[in-house]
């Protein structure tokens, strides 16, 4: 990286701020004054502006990886004339660039993963990856006898064929006509989830994501937390995508 560059993205000043005060001596390489604002510099150097010691290059290109639990009522999106977003929940981190691997519906809870990594949400949205998310839902109507056959063969759309997904009964209740169900669908289309269930008979009134991938939500995370993703965890998501 120049180290030009590298002082801008510190904040020490513009591009053009930041070469004029490499020009007069008030930047040190290892300690050692460096008046070449072109020059390199890599994770392994140490740089000092009037002598106070700058954070490392490999925190400036550090992901960050959150776990969030999403609470009904907020939007996958990083601005709305109307609604609150999630991004607005990440405000106090101070960080740029937030972004969300995928979106839930506005009436969606759960697991969203929130980020500034974009080759690796790339990477979990292709569908050519084929990386599950598991939903929780509660629907009125109790669905057909081969519900789970026809999901798992695909339901034709008029815009599209669902890709195989998979259907497990949780729990019925035949005097309200209700149960209870988990759906693990391996694409992302709108209300994808919801057109799936009205299709095998029912209508969905309650869902939650609660799996990606790897990754199960948190049950220590009520609607509207987050957490950081632990190594361990952003590994697990690299492996589930064939990047580790």
């Amino acid at each position: 990286m120049r180290l030009d560059k590298y002082l801008a993205d510190r904040g020490i000043g513009t591009r053009s701020e930041v070469k004029e005060i490499v020009r007069k001596g008030r930047v040190s390489v290892n300690g050692t004054v460096v008046k070449d604002s072109g020059a390199a510099v890599s994770e392994a150097d140490s740089v000092s502006v009037d002598g106070k010691a700058l954070g490392g290059i490999a925190e400036l290109t550090k992901k960050h990886w959150f776990m969030l639990n999403k609470p009904a009522g907020t939007v996958s999106a990083n601005s709305d004339e109307r609604d609150a977003t999630v991004i607005d929940i990440f405000g106090k981190e101070g960080l740029k660039g937030l972004f969300t691997v995928g979106r839930l519906d506005k009436d969606t809870e759960g697991l969203l993963l929130v980020c500034d990594d974009g080759e690796m949400s790339h990477y979990l949205l292709s569908p050519s990856r084929s990386v599950e998310k598991t939903y929780f839902a509660r629907v009125d109507g109790l669905l057909a006898t081969d519900a789970a056959e026809r999901l798992s063969n695909g339901i034709e759309f008029k815009d599209f064929v669902s890709r195989p997904a998979k259907l497990e009964i949780l729990s019925e209740d035949t005097d309200n006509n209700t149960c209870e169900v988990l759906v693990t669908v391996c694409e992302g289309r709108f209300h994808e989830v919801k057109r799936l269930i009205a299709a095998i008979g029912g209508n969905v009134t309650y869902l939650k994501r609660i799996a990606f991938g790897p990754l199960k939500l948190d049950a220590e995370l009520k609607p509207g937390e987050y957490r950081t993703l632990t190594d361990e965890e952003i590994r697990a998501l690299k492996a589930a995508v064939g990047k580790e």
